[in-house]
């Protein structure tokens, strides 16, 4: 007869068999799911070490590519400014390793840099238009009538600065110049490096860097864009040069995309690679030959570098 101890026994048996193979299913499908983990895992770590090895060989070619350009440079760039002077206008978001190999470049085709000139952030900050519009209304010489009347103050300042840095028919003495740059450094919108030179050239280049990015980005790309044009209505030959043409607000695009603009300045995308650094000083060569181009990788670039003649 089955008694109730039986039962006990018989669901006491039932239960441990099932813990038993609960046991011994979790453990072996843990050891699967464990195995194709550390599979995982292996596999991802060799995946990166490749990606880091394919990284680290781009990165040595691309300086080993920059070296090339480098000491090729003097052959190519030798006598294209024998006797040329020209001004350097850093942007705002401009590298000054940039400028600096932009300024080695002119000189190693002969050329000079009467000044160098570095805008501030504050040189497009919507809330400084009053004070340039003020600035360029107390310090503008007399007799001198190339200046914007329509009240925006970044355009006002950009040609009067433009005026006094570059050759015009302007009636500007040293003294003045002094005066006025002065008044652009004390407003805090600019840095002059060195001192104001005598020389006033035609030919300007500009460096800028990658477009601003912050809350008002619009706004200051757009004032930057007028900066390039006022500089572009003084200058006889003008080359604008940044490290891409890519980007909302790039100038580079911005006078790429201008019809009028593309046929007067020069532009040059990759400026922070030798080779746009060597284009540039080329392309301002070709200026003086009174032509405009636009060299690069990016959009809008008709060649890597200007074919210039001998």
């Amino acid at each position: 007869m089955i008694n109730f101890r039986y039962h006990v026994v018989s669901l006491t048996a039932v239960f441990l068999a099932l813990a038993v193979g609960l046991v011994l299913g979790t453990a072996a499908l843990n050891g699967t799911v464990q195995n194709q983990i550390n599979e995982q895992v292996s596999g991802l770590r060799n995946s990166n070490g490749q990606l880091r090895d394919q990284v680290e060989e781009l990165q040595t070619r691309a300086a080993s590519q920059d070296q090339f350009v480098q000491q090729i440079a003097p052959g190519l760039l030798a006598g294209r400014l024998t006797g040329r002077t020209t001004l350097v206008i850093s942007g705002p978001t401009a590298d000054n390793e940039d400028t600096t190999a932009v300024v080695k470049m002119i000189t190693t085709a002969g050329g000079s840099v009467t000044n160098q000139v570095r805008l501030k952030k504050d040189f497009t900050d919507p809330n400084k238009e009053d004070a340039l519009q003020d600035l360029a209304a107390r310090t503008t010489p007399a007799g001198v009538t190339n200046l914007p009347n329509n009240g925006v103050g970044v355009e006002t300042a950009t040609a009067l600065l433009a005026t006094v840095l570059l050759a015009n028919k302007a009636q500007i003495t040293d003294l003045n110049r002094t005066m006025i740059l002065s008044a652009y450094e004390n407003l805090g919108v600019l840095d002059l490096d060195g001192e104001v030179s005598k020389t006033r050239p035609t030919s300007v280049v500009i460096v800028t860097g990658a477009p601003e990015t912050g809350s008002d980005a619009v706004t200051r790309n757009k004032a930057f864009v007028s900066v390039v044009k006022q500089f572009d209505a003084v200058a006889t030959q003008t080359v604008l040069s940044a490290p891409t043409a890519a980007g909302a607000g790039n100038p580079v695009a911005a006078v790429r995309d201008d019809g009028s603009l593309a046929k007067t300045i020069s532009t040059v995308d990759g400026v922070s690679l030798a080779e746009g650094q060597v284009a540039t000083a080329m392309a301002l060569a070709e200026q003086f030959s009174g032509r405009a181009g636009h060299y690069g990788t990016g959009s809008g670039a008709s060649a890597r570098i200007p074919t210039l003649r001998s």
